[in-house]
């Protein structure tokens, strides 16, 4: 015989049954914690939480993709100190400036 053949043998009834107790209130537990988690609510609200989650993730990476682009971007026109590169903003509003010049031009050779 083992010893704990021998520990339970020497248990007193009434030690068996607050071990049958301890055991059922266990395995209720452990049964309204399965219930609770394959409840279709608990399902879908962990769905959703997992596509928010993921959405926010993505949003968060686009906005500092965003940023750093934006971020470069106003770096080619704006020094360190916040002073205007017109060597850089002359140029790119003269462009600007030709280019609407050729669209209405275009949009007026068309309309005869």
């Amino acid at each position: 015989m083992s010893d704990t053949s021998r520990t339970s043998d020497t248990r007193t009834p009434a030690q068996i049954e607050a071990d049958i107790k301890r055991r059922r209130e266990t395995l209720a537990e452990t049964l309204d914690e399965i219930g609770v988690r394959v409840h279709p609510k608990t399902i879908v609200g962990d769905a959703k939480a997992k596509v928010a989650s993921q959405i926010d993730h993505t949003l968060g990476r686009a906005y500092v993709g965003v940023n750093r682009v934006v971020g470069d971007a106003k770096g080619q026109f704006v020094t360190e100190d916040g002073a205007p590169r017109l060597e850089r903003i002359v140029p790119l509003a003269l462009v600007a400036v030709g280019l609407v010049g050729l669209m209405v031009a275009g949009s007026r050779r068309r309309k005869r």
